[in-house]
């Protein structure tokens, strides 16, 4: 009895928290008639206009760019992130370099409201030519990253024996030989976490892609944006609910499919006793 009523308070708190993600499931396999008709959730004539709409009529509006932006913008704010902080956190772990205040102050700047960056960035990189470019907003990327790779990396590698890094120096071994043979392959798994937290927080980056892009290097998440906008000056629902799905695809398939990585490598130490 408790087990059935467990069950049925997840499905009820999960069909809450999921509520708006349903209604946009369910808007963007209708027709613009239906929506009009039938606000509920329940479909009468299910339909794939406005999918292939999306992704065949590039004249107004290119969905492949955005899409491609946003991969490459994602990919270089995660990788750079993770090899600047890989370094950084085994010297905080191992002598303490920084921990007292260059940690806590990096961790912090997350809590920073971004906007606070926005004019002297700009300026920036008006002066350097980064406006529009995938690798600028691939590095203004990486700053976004930087904290939560470090809170990870840190965690992972202080669980890592310090013996292994004696017994490897004994044998002759330099520091990068240790990163690279010993602390690499032991934190792995809060790697793979690392990759794939910050691509997802990169892939949903707005704010950055809206201040620092405005056609060749536009991301996903302010290219959807531009699809509210009807030829009527109306907003075609159907058309805004599948780039929508269409555009959180990438992190909720990359999400599902690795979330026994990310939750082993969260609830387990390093190296197993």
């Amino acid at each position: 009895m408790m087990k059935t009523l467990r069950w049925i308070v997840f499905a009820i708190a999960a069909i809450a928290m999921n509520f708006p993600v349903i209604v946009t499931l369910i808007t963007s396999f209708k027709s613009a008639r239906e929506i009009s008709s039938n606000a509920g959730l329940w479909i009468n004539s299910p339909t794939l206009s406005n999918y292939i709409s999306v992704l065949t009529d590039t004249t107004r509006f290119n969905i492949w760019l955005y899409l491609f932006n946003s991969t490459v913008a994602a990919l270089i704010g995660t990788v750079l992130a993770m090899i600047l902080t890989f370094p950084a956190a085994y010297a905080i772990a191992r002598s303490e370099v920084g921990r007292k205040v260059l940690f806590p102050v990096v961790v912090n700047l997350r809590a920073v409201p971004l906007i606070i960056f926005a004019i002297p960035l700009y300026m920036m990189y008006q002066w350097l030519g980064l406006l529009d470019t995938r690798i600028g907003l691939g590095l203004i990327l990486t700053i976004v990253n930087i904290p939560l790779a470090l809170v990870i990396l840190v965690n992972a590698i202080s669980e890592v024996p310090i013996e292994l890094d004696e017994a490897a120096k004994v044998d002759g071994a330099s520091t990068p030989q240790i990163l690279r043979k010993v602390i690499w392959p032991v934190v792995r798994p809060a790697l793979l976490t690392t990759f794939i937290f910050g691509f997802i927080t990169a892939w949903n980056e707005f704010l950055f892609g809206l201040m620092l892009t405005t056609s060749k290097a536009v991301p996903m998440t302010v290219g959807a944006s531009f699809f509210f906008a009807a030829s009527g000056g109306g907003v075609n629902w159907g058309t805004a609910s599948a780039v929508m799905v269409i555009g959180a695809l990438p992190p909720a398939v990359i999400g599902l499919l690795m979330y026994k990585q990310i939750f082993g490598s969260m609830t387990t130490g390093a190296v197993k006793g």
